[in-house]
């Protein structure tokens, strides 16, 4: 394990990249993987930290070695609360520090390459863009969007015959001139995936889950068009957890 300490991005792009890969895999580790996730915090064991990595992979693992590490470390000893809590809040705590976490990583990049006044804030407007993995996780992203979104596009946006984004599809996301139909740009914008938080993008496939109407980019859930045309009725891995864990 290096936590991405070779990585080294010394531009303010580059650090946001770092910044997104680190942040889609602890997303990853909350949500669609949060079985997994959940079953490596042993309280039993010693100290666990959660490090998600730029190329949007993540662990559990004991804390660096060397004093100081080389990269600002994770919250440490979060498996310890796993069984002394609610399951939606030591996720949503742990959600909270990993948010903290990735802004340390962002900003030691940014002091280690002396980035101005300027460029932290870019920045920070570049990373404030996205919702924090809390509000991913909690729920208050796809709340947010909601409070944006009329009633009227989202009466739109859900209507669908069965759980296949129809609207959502490439298929569809054409005019007759081969340009985005602007409606369905507007029914969608402010529609954010329920895995990473990011917003509906036209020439992606989506999907909904049909328990709790939550959309998902189908890459981020690991579901191929060709596989959405035999679900009936599709439950997203969150869902899904809840009716297998009392």
């Amino acid at each position: 394990m290096d936590g991405g300490a070779h990585n080294n991005p010394r531009t303010v792009e580059e650090v946001f990249g770092d910044f997104k890969g680190r942040r889609n895999a602890l997303i990853k580790a909350l949500t669609t993987e949060v079985e997994d996730f959940f079953q490596l915090c042993d309280p039993e064991k010693e100290n666990l930290c959660l490090y998600g990595f730029p190329n949007e992979h993540w662990e559990v693992n004991l804390p660096a070695e060397e004093v100081p590490p080389e990269l600002p470390e994770p919250a440490l000893g979060i498996n310890f609360a796993r069984d002394g809590m609610q399951e939606k809040d030591w996720l949503a705590l742990v959600a909270v520090h990993s948010d903290a976490w990735l802004l340390s990583v962002a900003f030691y990049f940014g002091a280690r390459f002396g980035f101005d006044k300027a460029d932290r804030k870019r920045l920070f407007s570049m990373m404030n863009d996205l919702p924090t993995i809390f509000e991913v996780v909690t729920g208050a992203a796809k709340k947010q969007a909601k409070d944006k979104s009329s009633v009227s596009n989202h009466s739109g946006s859900k209507s669908k015959s069965n759980s296949k984004p129809s609207n959502s599809s490439k298929a569809q996301a054409k005019d007759e001139d081969g340009g985005l139909d602007e409606e369905e740009e507007d029914e969608h914008g402010d529609t954010l995936c329920g895995a990473c938080g990011e917003n509906y993008a036209s020439d992606e496939f989506w999907i909904c889950c049909d328990i709790c109407e939550t959309w998902f980019h189908a890459k981020c859930v690991k579901i191929t068009p060709a596989r959405a045309e035999h679900i009936k009725h599709y439950k997203c891995p969150s869902c899904s957890n809840k009716r297998a864990r009392p």
